[in-house]
């Protein structure tokens, strides 16, 4: 069992220098939510952690597939583009601008790097795709994005007839509004090999009677061979939000990816009007992650959940995927941490990704040492500066009995400099007695 630490229970860590250790993280962590609430928006009071669980319990029962580890959850059947997407590996998501026609309140683009300068600017992105097919990458996933593609209806088709061309073995995928789309497009998108399109719908569209979207959808099932649906799930929309979903399933796409919905840290003035709330503890573990989407807000989880349990009431046929928030980040990790061998005492976790170290404080090096230091497989490395004895992390249950307290390290690789270094951004807490390597770390 892993005990997070904040200021609530910083005070239950019985070893001062453990404690002092892990109050460094507890300050970070406090730092970076003042910033945000310094950005405007307000952050929710609860955590609705006992409303999840119960969600997540139902949705288990049922025979819901939970996948990397229950951060995506779906029924029926789910895009090998989001199977891939866990890792990362051999996936690639393209733009060819930033432009956009929608000026959709929680869009995260003008976070993306380059925004002032590609939302003007094409990218020559067949020359990008012969560079990387003569480079040898081995690409089994590509995807266009923008902005809005079809902004630029040419050099997306050329786009995705290059792909074929370079990676003829790639799935490949087209993320749109679907606003530009007619069946002659549809057509050309097909022949240069496009294989899932994937739609955005805006519920305050729906609420003016507008079909166009839903139109559109159902034109593109005679062209694309998979069609899906891809949107943020806002909160208080589930009744809504039903009637989509059964809209959907009378279409016959193949499914829908329900996201979390996210503050993107600008138009925080809309999001408190609208009552949205940054979720009590956004982030599972604070990092600079790629994925820009911003900080996830409270209660879109809840939505999200309910929407799975109603598909499954409602006898859906049609994929329905919850992707978290903490989903999209698990690829980045992935990338990061498998890219470089790291030093043996470091353990790779196959849970999220991370690389894990034990570490024991102040007097309890002294008891710990003598289990860990015997250990022929043993690794263990004592910090004179920082004060504790790190060893690898399936050590731990090693240590029951002892009556020891063990901070749980989380670690990334990052190059700076074409140099590699391990960087600490989280210390849990374990008791030995209850910790499980497969199940903790």
């Amino acid at each position: 069992m892993i005990v997070d630490v904040d200021r609530e229970n910083l005070n239950a860590i019985r070893n001062p220098d453990l404690r002092t250790y892990a109050a460094q993280y507890v300050d970070i962590s406090e730092n970076f939510m003042a910033q945000v609430r310094a950005s405007g928006v307000e952050i929710d009071p609860n955590d609705y952690g006992s409303e999840t669980i119960a969600r997540l319990d139902l949705l288990r029962q049922r025979q819901a597939i939970f996948r990397n580890s229950d951060k995506s959850i779906y029924l029926n059947q789910i895009s090998p583009a989001c199977v891939a997407c866990q890792k990362g590996a051999g996936s690639e998501t393209f733009f060819i601008s930033l432009k956009c026609h929608r000026s959709c309140f929680y869009c995260f683009n003008p976070n993306q790097e380059g925004y002032d300068h590609f939302s003007t600017s094409l990218r020559d992105l067949p020359q990008e795709l012969q560079q990387r097919s003569r480079a040898g990458h081995p690409l089994q996933h590509l995807a266009l994005t923008g902005g809005e593609p079809l902004l630029h209806p040419k050099e997306t088709v050329e786009f995705f007839r290059q792909a074929s061309a370079s990676f003829p073995d790639a799935f490949t995928r087209l993320y749109t509004t679907g606003d530009q789309l007619d069946a002659e497009l549809l057509r050309q998108l097909r022949a240069a090999g496009l294989d899932e399109i994937r739609f955005s719908i805006r519920l305050h569209d729906l609420e003016k009677g507008h079909r166009h979207t839903f139109d559109r959808i159902a034109l593109a099932k005679n062209y694309i061979p998979l069609v899906m649906v891809e949107m943020p799930i806002l909160p208080n929309t589930f009744e809504i939000m039903k009637d989509v979903l059964l809209e959907l399933e009378r279409i016959g796409i193949a499914g829908i990816n329900l996201l979390e919905f996210c503050y993107p840290l600008n138009n925080a003035t809309i999001y408190n009007q609208k009552g949205y709330k940054v979720k009590h503890r956004p982030y599972r573990v604070l990092y600079n992650y790629w994925y820009a989407g911003g900080l996830p807000i409270a209660c879109s989880e809840l939505v999200c959940l309910d929407l799975m349990l109603f598909a499954l009431e409602a006898k859906l046929k049609m994929g329905v995927h919850y992707c978290s928030l903490e989903n999209k980040h698990t690829g980045q990790l992935y990338q990061q941490n498998t890219g470089q061998r790291p030093p043996a005492i470091y353990y790779f976790s196959p849970n999220d990704y991370f690389l894990k170290t034990a570490k024991v404080f102040g007097s309890d090096i002294r008891k710990a040492g003598k289990i860990v230091r015997r250990q022929k497989d043993s690794l263990h490395n004592l910090n004179d500066s920082l004060g504790y004895l790190e060893f690898h992390a399936s050590q731990i249950e090693r240590l029951k009995g002892l009556n020891v307290e063990v901070g749980l390290s989380y670690n990334v690789l990052e190059t700076r400099q074409d140099e590699q270094y391990l960087r600490e951004l989280k210390l849990a807490v374990v008791q030995p007695e209850t910790f499980d390597l497969t199940r903790d770390a």
